[in-house]
């Protein structure tokens, strides 16, 4: 989980778990590949929708303007969800 929502920081999560070693590490993330099908996806238009999708863990990967409105577009991994 923590690998996610790092990005994939290999070493990053090494220093949170406090592994000497960066194979130990590699053990347990054996970095994420997931597939679309396995994200949740949803969308937010207002500053405060951005607001709780960010502070609920979801991730944003794009952006657009669709008739003149800004959407930003967010997922998260379905496995990591608490809903």
């Amino acid at each position: 989980m923590l690998a996610h929502y790092l990005n994939g920081n290999v070493l990053k999560v090494q220093k949170i778990l406090r592994h000497k070693r960066i194979e130990s590490t590699m053990k347990y993330i054996q970095l994420l590949h997931l597939e679309d099908d396995e994200f949740e996806v949803t969308s937010a238009t207002t500053i405060e929708e951005i607001k709780n999708l960010g502070s609920a863990g979801w991730t944003k990967y794009d952006e657009m303007t669709v008739n003149g409105m800004q959407v930003h577009f967010y997922k998260k991994p379905k496995r990591f969800s608490n809903a």
